[in-house]
């Protein structure tokens, strides 16, 4: 029996990594076609909903397997609350998925490198999502999308988890939520398993099953002391991390 749970187990892993890419391939297809024939504020509401409900169908394959568990049913509380920076701690590459997956207007900050992405360029530039490589512009970019009632999700740690609980925190979430007047709401990933951590093999196996909960902190007022803002933040997220999940 383990013989087979073991390679049961490896096509579970085999199938969520396949999976995903060709999900993003296909509407990085209809994505390209798509963009220039909506205009701007349509574009941006059709492509941020489509995001959604494919990260959530993903998800929900991998419940199907019975190998991957997802809680994230206190996500929907943000779904009416208007204007926020989302900021999770970020133990995996799964991590935007499972927020992006219960809120259909999030306006997600990402690397540079993945603005080109063959997978994510077109759909990203279609959901109308902000590169990380200049500070000045992407505030501005946030404060813009604001206006629009939208939600951005921007990880404090500034990458995944690399020092348990959390990384340090960098100031750019201070610093939009003072330039926009937007509050800063805490969002916790928790997870016994490192799997697609920072510096996991894209190949190796994981123990599975594999269970995520993510649940709602508190929401921070911006602040004119950045620094004070983000030291509060940082001490705030060790303290929940280490409290049994």
């Amino acid at each position: 029996m383990k013989p087979l749970l073991f390679v049961y187990d490896y096509l579970v892993m085999i199938f969520g990594l396949l999976w995903l890419a060709l999900l993003c391939l296909v509407w990085a297809l209809i994505s390209t076609l798509l963009y220039p024939l909506l205009p701007s504020n349509l574009r941006t509401r059709i492509g941020r909903r489509a995001v959604m409900l494919g990260f959530r169908f993903y998800l929900a394959s991998l419940t199907l397997t019975g190998r991957c568990r997802f809680d994230l049913s206190e996500l929907d509380q943000l779904r009416d609350a208007g204007p926020l920076i989302l900021a999770p701690n970020h133990p995996c590459l799964l991590d935007a998925v499972m927020i992006i997956s219960r809120l259909p207007n999030v306006a997600c900050v990402m690397k540079g490198k993945l603005m080109g992405n063959v997978l994510f360029a077109s759909g990203a530039r279609l959901a109308g999502y902000l590169p990380n490589e200049s500070i000045q512009q992407m505030v501005h970019q946030a404060c813009d999308d604001f206006a629009h009632g939208s939600q951005l999700l921007l990880f404090p740690e500034g990458t995944r988890t690399t020092r348990r609980p959390v990384n340090p925190f960098v100031g750019s979430v201070g610093l939009i939520a003072r330039q926009a007047q937007v509050p800063i709401q805490a969002i916790f990933i928790e997870t016994e398993s490192p799997y697609l951590g920072k510096g996991w093999p894209l190949l190796r196996k994981p123990d599975l099953p594999i269970r995520y909960k993510v649940r709602l902190g508190k929401r921070f007022e911006p602040q004119d002391n950045l620094r004070r803002l983000t030291a509060e933040l940082e001490t705030y997220f060790s303290q929940e991390l280490q409290q049994p999940c």
